[in-house]
C-alpha cells in the first residue's frame, strides 16, 4: 500500500505534484540536489496552501496538515522510505536511467519506481534497472492540483501488480481520471497536443497570421481557455525539441516530417528563451 511518496525535482511539475499528493494526505518527500531550491519550493507550496486559504477553497486545518506532510531535502538515503518514488527531473535520457539505478539500489525492493517524463519510451528507461516490473510511467499535467488526468503507461516489463497500485493510487489516492496507455512516443496528450502546436507555428512561420491574431482565433474560435503559443510558453521551451525528435520515431506514415521542430521554436531554444521559466520565449513575460 502507497502511503509516504517521494518526488524527485523541485522545478513546477515536483513541486505541484507534491502540492497535491500532500494535500491528500500522503507523507511526501521533496528530493532536489540544491538543498536552497528545495526549501524554496516548499515555501512556494506552503503559500499555494495559504492562498486557497484566503480563497476559502481550503481549510485553515487542511492546509497545515498538507504542510506537515512534507520533507523537503537534499540527503539522497531519505528516499529510501519511500513506497512509491516518482521522478520528475530533466527530460534527458540518459540522466533518468542513471537516476534510476541509483534509486535501485537506495530503495526497498518493493518500492514502485516511477518517471513523470512526458515523451520518452518507459520501456527504454527501463533498461537500466534489473527489476523493471516495478518500473512504470507516470505522465502528469500542469499544474496537477487542477488538471484532473495522469497518462499510466506501462513499459514491456511493467507488472500488474504495479500497474494496479499506481492506478489505485491516481483514482482513489489523488482523485484523478487515470488513462493506461501502450508506451509509445507522446503517449496520447503530447501525441496530439504537438500535432496542434506544431500546425499553429507554421500558420505563424508561414506568415498567414501573427502568434497574437492566431492565438486569438483559437481562444475565441474554439473556446479554448488557454491560446498556443501562451500555453507553449507556460509550459517551457527547453523540452520542445526533445518531444519533437521522440514523436519522429512514431511508426506511422510521415511522422518525421510531420513532427519536425520548427525553425522559429529552434532559434527561441537556441537562445534560451524557454517561455515564462526564462522571462521570455514566444512573449516576454
Amino acid at each position: 500500500m502507497i502511503q509516504k511518496v517521494a518526488i524527485l525535482g523541485q522545478g513546477s511539475m515536483g513541486s505541484s505534484i507534491t502540492q497535491h499528493a500532500a494535500a491528500c494526505g500522503y507523507d511526501v518527500i521533496l528530493w532536489g540536489r540544491n538543498a536552497e531550491k528545495v526549501a524554496a519550493a516548499v515555501a512556494k507550496i506552503g503559500a499555494a496552501y495559504d492562498k486557497q486559504v484566503g480563497k476559502g477553497k481550503m481549510e485553515e486545518a487542511a492546509a497545515a496538515a498538507a504542510k506537515a506532510h512534507i520533507t523537503g531535502t537534499s540527503n539522497w538515503d531519505d528516499i529510501a522510505a519511500a513506497d512509491l518514488v516518482i521522478e520528475a527531473i530533466s527530460e534527458d535520457p540518459d540522466l533518468k536511467k542513471e537516476t534510476f539505478k541509483k534509486l535501485e539500489a537506495t530503495c526497498k525492493p518493493d518500492a514502485i519506481l516511477a518517471t513523470n517524463t512526458s515523451s520518452i519510451s518507459i520501456t527504454e528507461i527501463a533498461t537500466a534497472i534489473a527489476t523493471p516490473e516495478r518500473f512504470i510511467g507516470m505522465h502528469f499535467f500542469n499544474p496537477v492540483p487542477i488538471m484532473k488526468l495522469v497518462e499510466i503507461i506501462n513499459g514491456e516489463k511493467t507488472s500488474e501488480a504495479t500497474y494496479e497500485a499506481v492506478k489505485d493510487f491516481c483514482d482513489n489516492g489523488l482523485k484523478k481520471i487515470s488513462v493506461k496507455v501502450k508506451d509509445a512516443p507522446g503517449f496520447i496528450v503530447n501525441r496530439v497536443l504537438f500535432a496542434y502546436f506544431l500546425e499553429c507555428i507554421h500558420i505563424y512561420e508561414d506568415g498567414i497570421a501573427s502568434k497574437e491574431d492566431i492565438d486569438n482565433a483559437i481562444k475565441y474560435g474554439l473556446n479554448h481557455p488557454v491560446a498556443p503559443f501562451q500555453m507553449m510558453d507556460m509550459g517551457g521551451l527547453d523540452t520542445f525539441p526533445h518531444v519533437c525528435e521522440s514523436l519522429q520515431t512514431l511508426q506511422s506514415k510521415g511522422a518525421a516530417e510531420r513532427f519536425e521542430c520548427p525553425k522559429s521554436m529552434l532559434e527561441l531554444h537556441a537562445a534560451g528563451k524557454f517561455g515564462r521559466k526564462s522571462g521570455e520565449g514566444w512573449y516576454k513575460y
